[in-house]
């Protein structure tokens, strides 16, 4: 009689855990949980990349700053000034007019 009750009890048991792993399986398996999954990965992997980017940046301004000390150039960089943008056109001269490259009458790359 035991037998069969401690069976039986342990048979129940494996049932009701095995449908609780199967429940829990199908709800990680539905499409707004998979988004989310997904949406969860993203944010990290970004807080990963930003975390790097600002390790790049720390590591360059060092090292800068350790070139400019062995060429004896003394000129602290300031992190917080901006990059000076580099632009296809130059500045336009005091008179207003905007100087740019000169161009070709004819593309070059073109068969003739």
């Amino acid at each position: 009689m035991f037998r069969r009750t401690f069976w039986f009890t342990a048979g129940a048991a494996a049932g009701v855990w095995a449908t609780t792993k199967v429940n829990r399986k199908i709800k990680q398996l539905t499409p707004a949980s998979l988004a989310a999954q997904a949406a969860d990965k993203a944010i990290e992997t970004g807080h990963k990349l930003k975390d790097f980017a600002l390790d790049v940046r720390e590591g360059m301004i060092r090292r800068e700053a350790e070139l400019g000390g062995a060429l004896g150039l003394e000129a602290p960089a300031d992190p917080e000034l901006p990059v000076r943008p580099h632009f296809a056109v130059e500045p336009a001269d005091p008179a207003g007019t905007p100087r740019t490259l000169p161009r070709t009458p004819h593309n070059r790359n073109e068969d003739h």
